[in-house]
């Protein structure tokens, strides 16, 4: 199985640094929607076969030129929402991004009993992720489809890759940053495991479709 993690474009909040987690959350900015418009042409070349997309309305409207120009109906899967910032909702501080991010890079290390500040913890995320990723897979190998693909978010994506793909680890997703509609891609199987093939850490529509000045702390490089 080939999978495609693609984060969404870019948000207000990505603007403002702000960590903003609970559904359905806010949408896309002007660049935002220009970045979702060329994920058709960016990913011509792919045979995506199913789609999936989080209960976050950011990846939704993401998800909308790509599913409309392949004719698929996205599947909407909780699982694949954004790290839940529980009490750090809302803010963009240093002490806050640098918990929230430090619990990403924790949970990528091993130590899945780190927990975020009044949220969820490492197997509690993993759980839920596996989960999503798996019925997505499931559902298209069944039709016989060999791709997929899933538009979810910035510390998720990294922190599952920095997880479950045998050449990645912790200190491979500090360095990495994953801007929006960044495109993250794997091939393998959710028995035997996943191999990291391609990690394209800027916007698929090129450098015109990067703001270099927003805050943006779960796509950066650390």
């Amino acid at each position: 199985m080939r999978l495609l993690l693609i984060r969404h474009g870019q948000t207000p909040d990505n603007v403002e640094g702000v960590l903003g987690t609970v559904a359905p959350g806010v949408g896309l900015t002007d660049l935002g929607r220009r970045q979702a418009e060329a994920l058709p042409a960016a990913l011509a070349d792919e045979t995506i076969g199913a789609l999936a997309v989080s209960t976050l309305v950011r990846t939704q409207l993401t998800a909308a030129p790509l599913a409309a120009a392949r004719g698929l109906a996205p599947t909407v899967l909780d699982g694949l929402r954004e790290v839940k910032a529980g009490d750090l909702e809302g803010r963009r501080d240093t002490e806050a991004v640098t918990a929230y991010v430090g619990c990403v890079f924790s949970w990528a290390s091993g130590d899945l009993d780190v927990r975020v500040p009044g949220s969820e913890d490492g197997h509690e995320f993993y759980a839920r992720y596996d989960a999503a990723l798996a019925d997505l897979i499931a559902g298209a190998e069944g039709d016989g489809h060999e791709t997929v693909a899933a538009v979810s978010h910035g510390a998720a994506i990294r922190a599952w890759v920095g997880s479950r793909a045998v050449n990645a680890d912790d200190e491979f997703i500090r360095q990495h940053l994953l801007e929006n509609t960044g495109v993250v891609t794997l091939e393998g199987s959710v028995e035997a495991g996943w191999r990291l093939q391609t990690w394209q850490g800027l916007p698929v529509g090129g450098a015109e479709l990067l703001d270099l000045e927003a805050a943006d702390p779960t796509g950066e490089s650390y």
